[in-house]
């Protein structure tokens, strides 16, 4: 199972397999097109408050990703489809944060594909 994580800005490559965006909210300034993202799942991201209160702040990295895990439990017929896809071939995980580090693909990937 191959799940990459890339920021939606970046261009797309042939080794991306399915482009899914996890992001709740289409990322500014970028066209359908220039994206190409196959898949758009905006409810497995974090809710908005979720968002708003770690805006992207590394010291509450280990504490969201907490909470993100307890809300994911309730969204695990999303799970369901990124995992079902992943098994189908690659898929990459896009998100539209400048932190490549500190953010929900992250999460979802170490849920796809642990360690």
């Amino acid at each position: 199972m191959k799940v990459e994580i890339k920021r939606v800005y970046e261009e797309p490559g042939r080794a991306d397999g399915t482009r899914i965006l996890v992001d709740r909210l289409w990322p500014r300034g970028l066209s359908k097109e220039r994206a190409r993202v196959d898949l758009w799942l905006k409810d497995i991201a974090p809710s908005a408050e979720l968002r708003k209160w770690f805006s992207h702040d590394p010291s509450k990295w280990t504490e969201f990703q907490a909470r993100y895990r307890q809300e994911l439990k309730s969204e695990a017929d999303l799970l369901d489809i990124l995992k079902k896809k992943a098994a189908k071939g690659p898929i990459t995980l896009l998100f539209g944060a400048k932190d490549e580090v500190h953010n929900e693909a992250v999460v979802l990937q170490s849920l796809l594909q642990p360690e």
